[in-house]
């Protein structure tokens, strides 16, 4: 007994016409886009963190320093973008840590 497939089509609208187009499983199944939360401050690139500026129930300000972490041999200080209060440090001090790891939260 065969497996009924079902194909999937979407319409794209062009400067050019209207074309019918063939969705892949993959397509189907891939994550939704999710906005990142500005108040989960994360590394942009794999690195170690050098200095914790700041601590759990702490309030800052727009421009306070955060955390210092080393990465591609270069001291990246990361600042605060807002006014608000330490909720969580989620690393500490000579941690290695990959590209897009949670640091610090903000309440």
């Amino acid at each position: 007994m065969e497996m009924e497939k079902k194909t999937h089509y979407d319409t794209l609208e062009t400067m050019h016409g209207t074309f019918q187009t063939t969705l892949t499983q993959k397509h189907l199944a891939r994550k939704p886009w999710i906005p990142n939360n500005p108040k989960h401050i994360k590394s942009s690139i794999p690195g170690t963190i050098v200095k914790i500026c700041v601590a759990e129930g702490q309030e800052v300000k727009a421009g306070d320093l955060l955390i210092v972490y080393r990465a591609m041999k270069m001291n990246n200080n990361i600042k605060a973008a807002f006014d608000g209060k330490i909720k969580k440090i989620d690393v500490k001090e000579g941690d290695n840590i990959p590209n897009h790891a949670l640091m610090i939260e903000l309440e």
